[in-house]
């Protein structure tokens, strides 16, 4: 009997072991000597809560789920119908592709036919990659139509560090501003996180904190990456979340209201665009006919000198 998440992809690197499924195109695990660095699904169940899921071709919520785009006005089906909201993007359940494959890489490819709401074709690409430093995944799309189309991709990873709850986990993201959000999910104003609760600026406990919030104005190293750190307090080490200068939002998720989540791991979602920026036009990417972005990120054990 076929997985709920279709064919299974395994690459390998050393103690490195990673799991790209079929349906949707996202991770199932991820693994480091045995150790989970995701907080991710057994084979034979259906992927919850966007459990690793890509996020394209938008993030996060659209508010209401109808934006207007170059004179037009577009209505998107409301899949988070609760709050009236379309959420998290068009292909988390397609049907993706193999297009390339060797023992430590992997290419997975969609194509994205125009349809309601998104009259608009996207060729899309995701290149995972296996290296001495940890996972990379770099997402591509194409607009492969003769009309300019808005655009803008995410990642929804759960990170864990092996403790029960994130309440113990040391978290540290290099985030200056915070965006407040109202009862659905959408962005009403911007404020400094100095002086609040959202300050992990330098690393500390994640505590009683509820997390459902987006981060911006990331400070980055001398690579051009910003970099969220999690701590295990009480065996040392941890893992490291890393986003190129193309991902400018970080959303951080706690999963308080989602019982199989239950702040048991932590999102740490990169996302190209803040929440409704179909409707804001904030970071939106537009692609003309025939060009393409690409944005990476990455996750790996936390090496010595970031635990300092």
């Amino acid at each position: 009997m076929a997985a709920p998440s279709g064919e299974q992809i395994e690459i390998a690197l050393g103690d490195q072991r990673a799991v790209i499924v079929e349906v949707g195109g996202g991770l199932r695990n991820y693994t480091v000597g045995g150790r989970g660095l995701l907080d991710g699904y057994d084979v034979d169940t259906i992927c919850s809560s966007g459990r690793e899921q890509v996020l394209s071709p938008w993030p996060n919520r659209i508010q209401d789920g109808s934006y207007e785009f170059d004179g037009r006005r577009h209505q998107l089906p409301l899949n988070e119908a609760e709050r009236g909201n379309a959420i998290h993007g068009l292909v988390r359940w397609a049907v993706w592709r193999v297009a390339d494959r060797e023992a430590s890489r992997v290419v997975m490819e969609h194509a994205l036919p125009p349809q309601p709401g998104y009259p608009f074709s996207l060729a899309l690409r995701i290149e995972y990659q296996l290296t001495v430093e940890g996972l990379a995944v770099r997402m591509t799309a194409a607009n492969a139509g003769k009309d300019r189309c808005p655009y803008g991709t995410g990642a929804h990873p759960y990170l864990t560090v092996g403790t029960a709850t994130i309440d113990v986990v040391m978290l540290q993201v290099p985030a200056r501003t915070m965006l407040r959000s109202d009862e659905r999910g959408i962005p009403v104003g911007a404020e400094p996180v100095e002086g609040t609760d959202y300050d992990f600026r330098k690393p500390r406990a994640v505590g009683k904190t509820k997390l459902d919030h987006a981060f911006t104005d990331l400070d980055r190293d001398a690579d051009g990456r910003a970099r969220v750190h999690l701590g295990d307090p009480d065996r040392g080490g941890g893992l490291t979340l890393w986003v190129d200068p193309s991902y400018g939002y970080l959303m951080l998720f706690t999963g308080d209201p989602l019982p199989d989540v239950d702040r048991s791991s932590l999102a740490v979602e990169p996302m190209t665009c803040p929440p409704n920026a179909f409707r804001s036009a904030e970071a939106l990417i537009v692609l003309e006919p025939g060009q393409s972005a690409s944005a990476a990120w990455g996750i790996g054990p936390m090496r010595g000198r970031e635990r300092n």
